[in-house]
């Protein structure tokens, strides 16, 4: 890989919805889980206290959860369905 960004905070393909919020919504969850197993990584090799990766990964959770509300995820999860479904 030429870029190590890529090689360190690796991204997968998205097959939902397209829609900007959703892409918006799925890169963060991708980094959320990719700090969490750094997290997990770091307490498991005892590099971290387990009260300190907790606060963490709470933190990061509330992040998350702040981000899906911003975004209005889930808020009407079948409003865009039945136009797709007419074409």
């Amino acid at each position: 890989m030429a870029d190590s960004s890529e090689f360190f905070y690796p991204r997968s393909r998205y097959y939902g919805q397209v829609k900007p919020e959703n892409l918006i919504f799925n890169a963060n969850l991708q980094e959320f889980a990719q700090r969490v197993s750094y997290i997990s990584n770091l307490e498991t090799g005892g590099k971290l206290p387990p009260e300190v990766a907790y606060q963490e990964i709470k933190a990061l959770w509330k992040q998350l959860k702040h981000t899906k509300k911003q975004l209005g995820i889930g808020k009407n999860p079948f409003q865009d369905e039945d136009s797709s479904t007419a074409s």
